[in-house]
């Protein structure tokens, strides 16, 4: 008989008390396609809101991909990337909100997470240029990324303008799903919406509880069953928090030598830290997104160091030899049950 898998359980500091459920409504579920991805929504209300939802949902995703997809010739950051040098671009809100976390987030991990990294994303065969079987050239690479550079951009928050000093393109691929993931949860609560689950390619925010006062109960993603502490799962209560995990699967393989899709813009080189995963609990989803990405950047003991700097509830899953090893910030600890 196989022994039942234990779970550890992390409760977060409830703020304010959720708002009280209609004994008369149930759990209804949405789905679709977005962002080469698929989208969720399991939220406590009637038909007449799941009618409504089933609109005003993908309007909302729409905005995100016509603002900030790449892969979209007219979107906002394309416009942006064939724009001449010290040139104003304006900003519709979205996609300033979304610069200026990710600006704030470069400056605060030392460009362990850089939003001007497209020239590497598509020369890495991670972006709209299409996949590649070989790694790119030594030269090639050092030359793309002197043309990465947060710090060439100017962010005019209050006049929600944007301009850059040098050819680097926008890639905030980073950090936009887990903004479309909170915009979707802000469409849900302006409808009166107020006990939901919002889920996005596997990035996650939770709203009030279920009809049964219980929480949205959401496993911490994880690669592998290790072989240590880790082996016990880590589930989370997902009231008024927001969950994202980045990781290192996506890529491609030449020879004994594995890719990653994750990409240190202070080398241009895949990471090759032995991070497999970062998991970021934070009430904005946008800014879970964006520190985990730092993370797996930054590696275990740096990333650790940071997370315990801004305060954040982060587990980090890393190999070490043969065995893949676990780190918990103090912040996600005091959540531990």
């Amino acid at each position: 008989m196989t022994a039942p898998v234990t779970r550890r359980v992390a409760i977060p500091i409830i703020p304010e008390m959720p708002h009280a459920v209609p004994s008369a409504e149930r759990i209804r579920d949405l789905a679709g396609t977005t962002m080469g991805t698929t989208w969720s929504v399991r939220f406590v209300g009637s038909s007449a809101s799941a009618q409504t939802l089933h609109r005003m949902i993908p309007l909302a995703l729409e905005r995100v991909i016509a603002q900030m997809s790449p892969w979209e010739d007219q979107s906002d950051i394309s416009r942006f990337n064939r724009l001449a040098l010290n040139q104003w671009q304006d900003l519709p809100p979205e996609f300033s909100r979304v610069m200026v976390s990710a600006l704030r987030i470069a400056a605060e991990s030392d460009g362990a997470y850089d939003p001007t990294m497209g020239a590497l994303v598509d020369l890495w065969g991670f972006g709209p240029s299409g996949a590649r079987a070989l790694p790119p050239s030594p030269d090639e690479i050092d030359r793309r990324r002197q043309e990465c550079g947060w710090r060439r951009l100017d962010l005019d928050a209050r006049a929600r303008r944007l301009r850059r000093s040098s050819y680097e393109p926008l890639d905030l691929c980073g950090i936009a799903k887990g903004f479309a993931v909170d915009l979707v949860a802000e469409t849900l609560r302006g409808l009166g919406i107020h006990n939901a689950l919002v889920e996005i390619g596997g990035e996650l925010r939770g709203l009030g509880v279920k009809p049964d006062g219980s929480p949205w109960w959401v496993e911490i993603d994880r690669p592998a069953r290790p072989t240590d502490k880790a082996a016990e799962p880590i589930l989370v209560a997902l009231h008024q928090l927001a969950i994202a995990t980045s990781g290192c699967e996506r890529g491609f393989t030449r020879g004994a030598d594995h890719f990653s899709h994750t990409l240190d813009p202070r080398t241009g080189w895949p990471i090759t830290n032995g991070m497999m995963t970062a998991t970021v609990l934070h009430p904005s989803c946008m800014e879970a997104d964006g520190y985990a990405t730092a993370l797996m950047v930054l590696g275990p003991d740096a990333g650790v160091d940071f997370a315990v700097k801004h305060q954040l509830a982060a587990l980090i899953l890393f190999r070490h030899g043969d065995a893949v090893m676990e780190r918990t910030t103090p912040a996600l600890d005091a959540m531990l049950a």
